[in-house]
């Protein structure tokens, strides 16, 4: 398995529109974070975990050309708003449609917001041809056993993924929470690499903070954590020079081998 990070941003995107703070101002590459997703290939079959408002440039600076299926962990903006950009995908598929795979509230807003993709009225060759499938259990994508993580954000519950393969906990992602509940950290508990919204260094009402976010992979006990969903609150350089050992602020194309 591969992942490679497309996006490691929070809402408004790194930077911000008209912000002439230090973050936004800087010459670290790292420091430009599109929207929050993921690209992943696994026995040579590839999708992606949510599609913001960045897809397409996040598609076309990683040149990705295939994209089989994608998962959605919840409704958004910033997670769905680039839902059309996946109609190229749909040219090349044998069957003219994408599988989506999505928790039911999420797929029943893709329904009200995409009407025209969902309604069944615009089957032509060309437009995006969704494949509905709801996510209320584990399943299975490219050799890998992916399992629901429900986790607070607010007032609603997103849900975040466990990848496993042949029952090894490779990589738990929890990219918009402001709590990991303890059945979910049971589950993820011992995974390889675990990924986590940590929006800054101050309490939120729908973010994990950093130092909220560490304790977490202090009780869940990954080999690695990642930090992903930032604001610009954060910039790399300084916040993981601050950090523990086996915990990295992840960035835009930032790619692991599993």
């Amino acid at each position: 398995m591969d992942i490679t990070f497309l996006g490691t941003g929070t809402s408004l995107g790194i930077p911000v529109i008209g912000c002439q703070c230090e973050v936004c101002t800087s010459t670290d590459p790292r420091d430009q974070r599109s929207r929050a997703s993921l690209y992943v290939r696994s026995g040579g079959f590839a999708f992606v975990v949510d599609t913001g408002p960045d897809f397409r440039a996040q598609c076309l600076r990683e040149r990705i050309r295939q994209v089989d299926a994608v998962v959605y962990t919840h409704p958004h903006t910033d997670h769905i708003m680039g839902f059309d950009d996946l109609r190229p995908f749909c040219f090349v598929s044998p069957t003219g449609t994408l599988p989506i795979y999505a928790p039911p509230e999420t797929m029943r807003a893709f329904e009200r917001v995409f009407k025209f993709a969902f309604d069944g009225l615009h089957r032509y060759p060309g437009y995006l041809i969704p494949e509905p499938h709801l996510v209320e259990a584990p399943f299975e994508l490219g050799g890998l056993t992916l399992t629901p993580l429900p986790v607070p954000h607010g007032k609603m519950t997103v849900t975040g993924y466990l990848f496993e393969e042949a029952g090894r906990p490779l990589f738990a992602y929890l990219p918009d929470c402001n709590g990991v509940p303890e059945p979910v950290r049971e589950r993820i508990r011992g995974v390889d690499t675990l990924a986590i919204d940590a929006l800054r260094r101050t309490p939120h009402p729908t973010h994990l903070s950093v130092a909220e976010a560490l304790d977490v992979a202090r009780d869940v006990g990954p080999r690695s954590t990642l930090l992903t969903h930032l604001s610009h609150d954060l910039g790399h350089a300084e916040t993981e020079a601050g950090l523990p050992a086996g915990v990295a602020v992840a960035f835009d194309g930032l790619r692991l081998s599993f």
